[in-house]
């Protein structure tokens, strides 16, 4: 505070220290009190400070400006409150002050003493540590002196014998001193030197320790230090924490988890068991509960999945530059017995039709077709039955353009409407290919309009889907076909890479007993080469042998080339996607993990997951009969389409259920699978190899071989329609009135009746209604008419009738007589 207006400042100086006391004097007498804190400046008015006599005007010296209320003294009294509490605020500040000042002139003196600690040690260690290396130096000076001493020969003059027995009694020869025995030459070096072997330990030197061992690295001697250091220093021995990467799966055992982290297994389990989770090292937990483990030990976490393994036949985008035009592919789809075939073998010159069973395809064909005009054409030919969903699904999904093949003389049929569905789905073009114009009684324009509903408007009706009118027999309207399918595929501008790994899908496959595991494989992109290493689903193998439509080994395979490939380990799924990989090993760890995946799921998909589950599933077997079979077919798409059909065969009480289905031969194992599960063996388009008949025979497992679906399915719900139980139906056959109600000795009471409908007949059974409501069911005890035994009593005539194990009858009661039969039920 400067000295203004004529005031002295007395107290201390020196503002920057807390809690300073500033009086203020005006002409000798106290007006205020200055307060001087670290924050702020406080001024205190004195009591009388004010007042007349020099002062300036306030509340003790003006009444006038006083509250109302307020005495002198009372003014006093408050303004001592005021400065006492201002003189305990700057006494607290001035005590927070010292004791801050006092903690740190105390950690001032801990850290000086830490340092001492740790300087002393540090020369106690050194000074250690000198004098064990000179004890060390000394011990292998007197080490090397002794083995010198030791390897050197000792001369003898001659006649030292007799010097040797001339010395005196008690006397002895002086010692040579330390350095006479360094000075001596060390004779006989090479033969006895252990010098080369100074420095290398050995077993003995290992198993007995001590002197000689291995001693502690400097980098351990540094970690003792440092141990030390701190413990000297009071605080904690803490390592330096390592942050790790831990690759989390889905599932981990805890002991693995800590493995990875580089953790105690026991610091792993008590963390899990803060969180609620009372685990084993060899239990698994999920990723969830492993990664907040991860986190909580400070470490990152990678997230991987058993499926990383695919990453090695990621989609690769192709360079536009390096595309070139490919052969297009066309999907021949349509009705059953529409001509599709027949269509196909025209166009190609073939008679593939001819060998067909039944003549209908139930295989899906691949071949190419070379036009007039150079151009090549890809081929899928589809079969058209009901069963054959998934087939058709897989021709629309890997093909450019559908070729609908529509009966002139059949219109639009159920699986031409799927067909047109697939095409839709797959968002391809379509062409309709109208067949049968040569039949009288043909009309291509019923077609067209029948398309209409379907949304597939023709160019003929002013739309843009392009429609052909051929004969596969007479061959009329072929040019043209292949002259819109040419068009069509210009508009497309189809290109692919030929120049990467290949990558196609699996048409069909089948297990051929020569060759083994065939699979009929369309290229999508890149080349397939023979000696190629692929995957495809859960197979994989390497290109064998390829065989083109024609049956032609090829040494490779371009986009949109059908081929046979050879050399799988097992047989693909129909619709796999084949890719090829680089190794050997890649493909091998795909295929396992893709198997184990399918694996998982069935069992997932066949498990009832609560009790209440596995229980209504029980329940629910209880009351359905099941027809166990055996499927072999000849190629996996059969097989798998026949199983489907199998699916949807049954109702609430008889189901069928495909125990296993596969491609290839009958064999001894599939004799033996039917033979435990008491099923039939049904083979379609296969036969049983001999051994497997004569296991057949002998056991009595019944094989029926088929090769049109149509016998397969109907058999099998004929068989399956065996197993539902009867319908029992009531017919009623007449009535009669009670008259009168007799009681005869032995018998009981007889009712006295009158036949007022149809016909009583003593094996039917009857009903008792009173008053309309059914009082009684069972069974006639006696039927007779007058006095005699009889079989029936026709209309309008009188019998007596006693029930069976009932009396309660009273007169105008009615019996109904009725007759039950059984009705045999099939499965529609």
């Amino acid at each position: 505070m400067s000295d203004t207006d004529g005031k002295k400042t007395l107290g201390l100086r020196g503002g920057s220290r807390p809690g300073n006391v500033k009086q203020s004097f005006s002409h000798g007498r106290t007006k205020n009190v200055v307060v001087e804190t670290k924050r702020k400046r406080v001024v205190v008015p004195k009591p009388g400070a004010g007042k007349a006599g020099g002062g300036k005007p306030g509340m003790g010296g003006d009444p006038s400006k006083r509250p109302a209320g307020i005495s002198d003294a009372e003014m006093e009294r408050r303004l001592k409150a005021v400065q006492a509490a201002r003189a305990r605020e700057v006494e607290e500040a001035a005590r927070r002050e010292a004791e801050e000042k006092e903690r740190a002139a105390d950690r001032e003196r801990r850290r000086a003493e830490i340092e001492a600690k740790e300087r002393e040690e540090k020369e106690r260690e050194e000074a250690l540590k000198a004098k064990a290396e000179e004890e060390k130096r000394q011990r292998e000076e007197a080490e090397a002196a002794a083995k010198r001493a030791a390897a050197a020969p000792q001369p003898e003059a001659p006649g030292s014998a007799n010097r040797g027995a001339a010395k005196p009694a008690g006397t002895s020869t002086p010692r040579k001193t330390e350095r006479e025995r360094e000075q001596r030459p060390n004779r006989g070096k090479g033969r006895n030197d252990d010098g080369r072997r100074s420095g290398k330990l050995t077993l003995n030197q290992a198993l007995r320790g001590g002197e000689g061992g291995r001693q502690r690295s400097m980098a351990a001697m540094k970690r003792k230090q440092e141990r030390a250091r701190q413990k000297a220093m009071g605080g904690t021995v803490e390592r330096e924490k390592v942050v790790r990467n831990v690759n989390l799966p889905e599932a981990i055992a805890v002991s693995e988890l800590a493995n990875r982290m580089a953790e105690r297994v026991g610091s792993v389990i008590k963390s899990l068991m803060n969180m609620g989770m009372m685990v084993t090292q060899n239990q698994t937990i999920d990723a969830d509960t492993a990664e907040l483990i991860i986190e909580e030990f400070g470490h990152n976490v990678v997230r991987v999945s058993d499926a990383d393994v695919e990453d090695v036949i990621m989609q690769v985008e192709d360079d536009g530059k390096n595309l070139q035009p490919r052969p297009p592919v066309i999907t021949i789809m349509g009705h059953v017995d529409h001509g599709k075939t027949s269509l196909l073998d025209a166009i190609r010159n073939a008679k593939v039709v001819a060998g067909e069973a039944g003549g209908i395809t139930q295989h899906i064909g691949a071949y190419q077709v070379k036009t007039d005009g150079g151009q090549v054409l890809t081929f899928l030919d589809t079969p058209g039955h009901a069963a054959f969903t998934s087939m058709r699904s897989r021709g629309a999904q890997v093909t450019d353009i559908v070729v609908l093949v529509v009966a002139a003389d059949d219109a639009v049929m159920p699986q031409t409407i799927e067909a047109i569905n697939h095409a839709k789905a797959a968002g391809v073009p379509m062409i309709v290919a109208i067949n049968k114009i040569d039949r009288p009684e043909a009309n291509p324009d019923k077609v067209r309009t029948d398309l209409l509903q379907h949304e597939v408007i023709v160019e003929k009706m002013s739309g843009e889907v392009q429609d052909v009118e051929v004969s596969a027999i007479n061959g009329t309207g072929l040019d043209d076909l292949l002259e819109a399918i040419s068009l069509q595929s210009e508009l497309l501008e189809l290109k692919a890479n030929p120049d990467r790994a290949a990558q196609g899908a699996v048409i069909e496959a089948k297990l051929d007993v020569g060759r083994g595991p065939v699979a009929t494989v369309l290229v999508q992109t890149g080349t397939l080469k023979q000696g190629d290493i692929f995957v495809v689903g859960e197979q994989w193998g390497k290109v064998r042998a390829m065989e083109n439509d024609k049956g032609e080994r090829v040494k490779e395979a371009g986009p949109s080339v059908p081929v046979e490939v050879l050399g799988l380990n097992g047989t693909p799924e129909a619709g796999d996607v084949l890719n090829v990989t680089e190794t050997e090993a890649q493909a091998r760890e795909i295929a396992e993990y893709r198997a184990n995946a399918a694996k998982d799921k069935r069992a997932a998909a066949g498990a009832a997951t609560t009790l209440e589950q596995l229980m209504a599933n029980a329940k629910a077997d209880e009351n359905v009969s099941e027809l166990p079979i055996l499927l072999k077919a000849d190629v996996q798409g059969s097989a798998e389409a026949i199983a489907q059909a199998m699916e949807k065969i049954g109702n609430e009480e008889v189901r069928v259920r495909v125990l296993h289905s596969g491609v290839g031969a009958i064999t001894e194992t599939d004799v033996g699978l039917a033979e435990a599960s008491n099923a039939p063996i049904m083979g379609f388009n296969v036969r049983a190899n001999a051994s497997a008949r004569n296991t057949a025979n002998q056991k009595s497992v019944e094989i029926r071989y088929y090769s049109v679906i149509y016998d397969l399915v109907d058999d099998v719900k004929a068989a399956a329609s065996g197993l539902l139980s009867a319908e029992i139906r009531e017919k009623f056959i007449g009535y009669a009135e009670i008259k009168e109600v007799f009681k005869v000795t032995g018998v009981g009471k007889v009712a006295g009746c009158l036949v007022t409908e149809g016909v009583a007949r003593r094996s039917a059974g009857v009903r008792l209604l009173r008053d309309n409501v059914v009082i009684h069911e069972g069974t006639l005890k006696t039927l007779k008419r007058f006095k005699d035994e009889v079989p029936e009593v026709q209309s309008g005539q009188e019998c007596g009738m006693a029930f069976e194990n009932y009396d309660d009858i009273r007169p105008a009661d009615v019996i109904e007589i009725f007759e039950r039969e059984e009705v045999v039920r099939t499965l529609s």
